[in-house]
């Protein structure tokens, strides 16, 4: 038999690229790749930060050369792995196709970095030499499989602690792998055809009679209602930032901000408006216009700074220590004592993020441009 299925490009039900593309065959392919270390991710929740975990790709890289990597996601953050060069195969959790798999398949290392129930289950029957992170006990509890794994446990369940916490994710997930921490960047590529769709509308709104470009993300998740900024607060701060004609003024927000998103471009009709129904990967290709983004403690955020952009990021409820800055992160954070609460519900007649004012953030952008 001259297939060589140790390769990583060998499919086993259809021809693999090599062969499809350019007529290859096992017994003379340049293409010749074989698996000497397997590695699976298992990381499903949330989208934002299924992306941001992807900084840790490029640390198992360097630090495992020749592995092949899968990484078990949700359908909701699937697209998040588009023309990413460092996942070889692509898992989806709805599927359930991969537990006829996981009860064969062995792998080197599993890395499960999330005190979840659900995804700690699929963790404890991976059959694997090396598991770090999460696994489900005899009882159905969550427990630490590694020491690094405490930690982050332990914020999880102990308020006190998260609020002490001066680590950045990044960092603490880096830990728990067992990696070495560089400042490894947010994996995040854009396709041809991406970059052609972002370059029409570039041309169509005329954006390069702006010499900068100022994107406001002014959506979150409906989970996390206080992450977003007071619409009174996006309305000063457009005030301000018109009266500097070289600004362009980009819109951003998903289904849930079509009504905020009407009322700023009714009120100022030269807002350019990105729409409120693209896809993610459009989200993502708009994003990128952008020079500077002002956003909450959400998806964007991890989108812009993998993206490479100049982020103001706006923090109320969750813990701005915890996001990695980049050298490119200009952090607004109100000077409150009940910050980094991660309340869903609050008690305060103002807010955390009502404590944020206009002019705080325009000095943000002000500074963010100064690094640009």
């Amino acid at each position: 038999m001259i297939v060589k299925t140790d390769c990583k490009f060998y499919a086993g039900n259809k021809p693999c690229v090599p062969n499809k593309t350019e007529g290859k065959m096992c017994d003379n392919c340049s293409y010749y790749d074989p698996v000497n270390f397997k590695i699976l991710i298992i990381k499903l929740d949330a989208t934002g930060d299924v992306l941001r975990t992807t900084s840790i790709l490029t640390s198992l890289k360097e630090k495992y050369p020749s592995s092949h990597i899968t990484w078990l996601t949700r359908k909701n953050a699937a697209e998040i792995f588009n023309n990413n060069i460092f996942v070889d195969e692509l898992l989806i959790f709805e599927d359930n196709n991969f537990y006829p798999r996981f009860s064969v398949e062995k792998f080197n290392l599993l890395i499960h970095p999330d005190a979840s129930p659900v995804s700690a289950a699929v963790a404890s029957l991976v059959k694997a030499d090396e598991k770090k992170g999460y696994l489900l006990d005899e009882k159905g509890k969550v427990i630490p499989v590694n020491e690094d794994a405490v930690e982050w446990l332990e914020m999880g369940i102990f308020d006190q602690n998260k609020k002490r916490n001066k680590k950045t994710y990044q960092q603490i997930i880096h830990e728990i792998s067992g990696l070495e921490y560089k400042k490894g960047a947010i994996q995040l590529f854009l396709s041809k055809s991406e970059q052609e769709y972002k370059q029409k509308f570039f041309e169509k709104n005329k954006l390069n009679r702006f010499t900068n470009i100022i994107g406001l993300n002014i959506g979150a998740s409906s989970r996390w209602q206080y992450k977003k900024w007071r619409i009174e607060g996006y309305v000063e701060l457009i005030e301000k930032l018109s009266r500097n004609k070289d600004f362009g003024i980009l819109l951003y927000g998903g289904p849930e901000e079509k009504e905020s998103s009407l009322y700023l471009k009714n009120k100022f009709p030269f807002l350019i408006h990105t729409g409120t129904d693209n896809t993610l990967r459009e989200f993502f290709a708009l994003l990128d216009l952008s020079d500077t983004v002002v956003t909450g403690d959400t998806l964007a955020l991890h989108a812009a700074t993998a993206l490479g952009k100049n982020v103001v990021c706006l923090f109320g409820p969750t813990s701005f220590n915890e996001i990695e800055d980049y050298d490119c992160i200009t952090k607004v954070v109100p000077e409150l004592d009940c910050l980094v609460c991660y309340k869903t519900r609050c008690d305060f007649k103002i807010t955390c993020m009502g404590e944020i004012s206009s002019d705080m953030v325009f000095n943000a952008i002000v500074k963010s441009l100064k690094k640009q």
